[in-house]
């Protein structure tokens, strides 16, 4: 493939269109960095602030706003919600657990953390960082106690898992929305990002750790289980067991993977079937994001609920609690989408499209370079996700299928770049590992940048041969 190619922009046809998109997304900054506003509010109003400073009637700006916000609840919401449900049953079941434990219990202490990094992968590729990060670090301080490891030996290749995870294969909100902006195949998309997510988890996570781990070498901190605490913790979890038992690992593995195969399954079907079989027809659908993803809820309420001893009580009321926390995150992702068109209908989209036309800058490092600046602003990968993909948009209709899943991909591994002290994850791993800031920097921040330049190499080599 040739790459496409950033030149420099006429002078003369900037006009207000420049200022307004840069006033826009320094006001979202500012905001969001110094003021400590909420996304949603500082997306609202940098959307905007582009609008009426690039010369939008205040009427046709709201407009534009109101129908990219809807636009993009109604293209994702519904995944995001799906999403929740399924990884608030896997975690309630106990098959988070299981899936950590089989994993451990069949490794070696040489090949632990490629172990603790499969784990991490296979937990993130359900669930977001946030909610995959507190399930995991019980197990993580636990098994650098029990082997006598270096947290960082331990935890580093299971925080690469899920965050490459969370940045490049959906249904994670931020390839979602970058994938829903771009107008990308979600099959073809999630097939390349786990070819793209496997080697870059594997540099990232255990070959990292390995040099992390001489840097800040530092047990596992005395959380969750100690002294009478053990103890207790083993009475409550026999009580626990006599009402509920954990899903197998055969099961649990199935039912995470039931998803992605339908969605595989319907992207393989686009390439190698006759369109209008019946084959095709029925794997097209199953295929749909909607449906395979409604597809697994269902099912997981039997091997997951049902299969954990979950009554229908239990069951509905973990239903419930996984929607609450993604109110934040799909709202912000919906305002992502409101910015995106406020863009569009300035024009300042395809004011880049004629700038990176017969160039020598490659579209996908173009990508990945925006994608790393506003995520080092803002601290937000999907902020950094959305608002990148909304200001490349225009562009995703001068490339083919292939292409434009690379776009996204390179979107999603910018958004990764150097967690620091504006990110909330930051903050998270720091208090769960016990790191300083300096500590953190060295390991969390150095492994985010690691997954993110990684994530680009592969990108580039993949769009050499697809």
């Amino acid at each position: 493939m040739h790459p496409i190619v950033l030149a420099a922009a006429p002078a003369a046809s900037s006009g207000r269109l420049v200022p307004a998109a840069l006033a826009g997304i320094a006001l979202i900054v500012v905001l969001i960095t110094y003021f400590k506003v909420h996304p949603f509010l500082s997306l609202t109003l940098g959307s905007l602030l582009v609008g009426i400073g690039a010369g939008l009637p205040v009427a046709d700006t709201v407009d534009a706003f109101v129908k990219g916000f809807g636009d993009t609840a109604a293209g994702v919401g519904a995944l995001i919600a799906f999403g929740a449900m399924f990884g608030k049953l896997l975690a309630d079941s106990g098959g988070a657990d299981q899936i950590v434990d089989t994993i451990i219990g069949r490794t070696g202490r040489r090949f632990l953390p490629w172990a603790m990094a499969l784990a991490g992968a296979l937990i993130g590729l359900p669930m977001f960082f946030e909610i995959g990060l507190v399930l995991l670090v019980p197990v993580i301080l636990l098994v650098a106690r029990r082997a006598q490891m270096s947290i960082i030996a331990v935890g580093i290749p299971a925080l690469a898992g899920l965050s490459a995870m969370h940045g490049l294969v959906p249904p994670h909100p931020g390839p979602l929305v970058a994938i829903d902006n771009l107008k990308a195949d979600l099959g073809l998309t999630l097939a390349l990002g786990i070819v793209v997510a496997l080697p870059t988890i594997a540099l990232s996570g255990p070959v990292f750790a390995r040099f992390a781990s001489r840097w800040v070498d530092v047990p596992a901190p005395e959380l969750y289980v100690t002294g009478a605490d053990e103890r207790d913790a083993e009475d409550d979890a026999a009580v626990d067991l006599k009402s509920r038992r954990r899903p197998s690992f055969a099961v649990t593995l199935c039912t995470v993977l039931l998803p992605v195969v339908l969605m595989l399954g319907r992207a393989v079907a686009d390439i190698a079937l006759d369109e209008g079989g019946r084959v095709r027809t029925v794997l097209d659908n199953l295929g749909t994001p909607l449906v395979a993803l409604i597809i697994a809820v269902v099912v997981a309420m039997f091997t997951f609920g049902r299969g954990s001893g979950m009554d229908r009580d239990a069951i509905a009321s973990s239903l419930a609690g996984s929607l609450p926390p993604i109110a934040g995150p799909l709202l912000i992702v919906a305002a992502g989408g409101g910015f995106k068109q406020t863009l569009v209908d300035t024009g300042i989209g395809d004011l880049v499209a004629d700038w990176v036309k017969d160039s020598d800058l490659s579209v996908l490092f173009l990508a990945w370079l925006v994608a790393v600046l506003i995520r080092l602003a803002t601290g937000s990968a999907t902020v950094a996700t959305v608002t990148a993909a909304g200001i490349l948009a225009p562009l995703a209709t001068t490339l083919d299928s292939s292409q434009t899943s690379l776009l996204v991909l390179a979107i999603g591994a910018g958004s990764l770049f150097f967690s620091h002290v504006n990110d909330a994850g930051f903050w998270l791993v720091k208090e769960y590992f016990g790191l300083s800031v300096g500590q953190n920097i060295r390991t969390w921040s150095l492994m985010e940048t690691a997954i993110s330049v990684c994530g680009l190499v592969f990108v580039l080599l993949l769009n050499l041969v697809v």
